[in-house]
């Protein structure tokens, strides 16, 4: 079987990370797999690049040209919004001439490929949402709106009080698209991004499944804490609370300003805050403790490391799909908190492996801080944590379920 998975790029970015994990899974399983991205960055010969100057120009020209129609919104929210509407990204014909029999979408924005396009991929598409973006008219969390499952419109992102405005022309555009594509399998990665899917008008008529990113339990495994905590110069005796993602604190979405309210209330002693994906603000939080700022971290090894080292993850997300920082945590047995929305209870099992907080309460974000990293069983607690890794997201038995996932495409491809 020959996998063609496409993604902005092969390393940067949750939804990048992802799909490289799962190539690297279906390598491993046998099964002929490439990846076809706008951006790469690792020397891998199984992932295939823009290749020249000219085509990297045209990338960077497209993208310019695709925020114009955004950046007439100037009251838009800060959360992501991506028209793809620039045609001719000539992704489609690479696409076509590898001529795969299954080509597996991930993250395609950035003007990598147009609403268009989708529609012109022979293969049958299987398409892992790495966030709202597919079903809504170009938001990629739709800020608690639910206008997806009718028609978008005054777009609450974008700021705007037009029915007629850019997202409900996006949103025109896929309907019509989507509907070109017979073939169309859609994975929601967690079961909250399955449902909404489901109950998208866009999707709603398309096979819809749930499945996990996959996560390699051999590269991800717990350390021993004082050797974790030795190798990045983190203090022995304290209780180290970790949080991190990309744009940690500058990224509202992420959930920093209800940490900190959260952090305010903590009144435990000895304890230490660690962030990493954000280097120290100008300003500081005014905590009543240590905060260490350890910037962009990118390689397995040194999250190993540090995931080991944390008595307690926190993700504190607003929305969040299928987090990979949760389920680097638990593969590493350190026990996570964070709000009871989105996908986190699809891995957090509340006082098993961790603590799922009442959805936006930092009062008990708060509790169960305090709850995990006092807990007298805080040992079967980590071991919990690693098992539920191993038995529902290790990349042997995801890879096996995508598997019998394209294997469903092509039997329908041949109807």
């Amino acid at each position: 079987m020959k996998v063609l998975i496409i993604n902005s790029s092969d390393l940067n970015g949750g939804a990048a990370r992802a799909a490289y994990r799962l190539h690297q899974a279906l390598l491993k399983s046998g099964v002929d797999s490439q990846i076809l991205v706008d951006t790469k960055l690792s020397d891998d010969y199984s992932v295939i690049g823009q290749g020249s100057n000219v085509r990297k120009g045209i990338t960077l020209l497209r993208r310019i040209l695709d925020r114009l129609p955004v950046n007439f919104y100037k009251d838009r929210s800060s959360t992501y919004f991506s028209p793809n509407w620039v045609p001719f990204s000539e992704l489609v014909e690479r696409i076509n001439a590898i001529n795969p029999d299954v080509v597996h979408l991930q993250w395609v924005n950035k003007a990598i490929l147009s609403i268009s396009d989708i529609s012109a991929i022979k293969a049958p598409i299987v398409w892992s949402l790495h966030d709202m973006w597919a079903f809504t008219g170009g938001c990629h969390y739709d800020e608690e709106c639910g206008a997806y499952e009718q028609s978008c419109g005054t777009c609450k992102v974008l700021g705007s009080v037009k029915s007629n405005d850019l997202s409900r022309k996006v949103f025109k555009k896929k309907l019509a698209t989507y509907a070109k594509h017979e073939n169309l399998t859609v994975v929601g990665l967690s079961n909250w991004l399955a449902g909404s899917a489901s109950k998208s008008t866009l999707l709603k008529s398309k096979n819809v499944v749930c499945l996990p990113n996959p996560i390699d339990t051999s590269v991800y495994l717990p350390l021993d804490k004082r050797i974790a905590r030795e190798i990045l110069g983190l203090p022995l005796d304290k209780k180290l609370i970790l949080f991190g993602a990309m744009g940690a604190t500058t990224d509202p979405r992420k959930g920093y300003k209800e940490l900190c309210e959260a952090l305010l209330l903590l009144k435990g002693q000895g304890i230490e805050l660690v962030v990493f994906g954000s280097s120290q603000p100008k300003v500081s939080e005014g905590f009543k403790f240590n905060t260490h700022y350890l910037g962009q971290l990118h390689d397995d090894v040194t999250l190993r490391a540090l995931y080991s080292a944390a008595d307690v993850m926190v993700v504190p997300s607003l929305q969040e799909n299928l987090s990979n920082a949760i389920m680097e945590s638990l593969a590493c047995a350190t026990p996570v908190v964070g709000f009871d929305i989105g996908g986190n209870g699809d891995m957090i099992e509340h006082q098993k492996n961790g603590y799922l907080a009442k959805p936006l309460d930092t009062t008990d974000l708060t509790a169960g801080i305090e709850w995990v990293i006092n807990a007298p069983n805080y040992k079967e607690l980590s071991t919990n944590a690693r098992n539920k890794v191993l038995n529902e997201f290790d990349s042997e038995i995801v890879a096996k379920q995508y598997i019998e996932l394209y294997e469903s495409a092509l039997e329908k491809a041949k109807l």
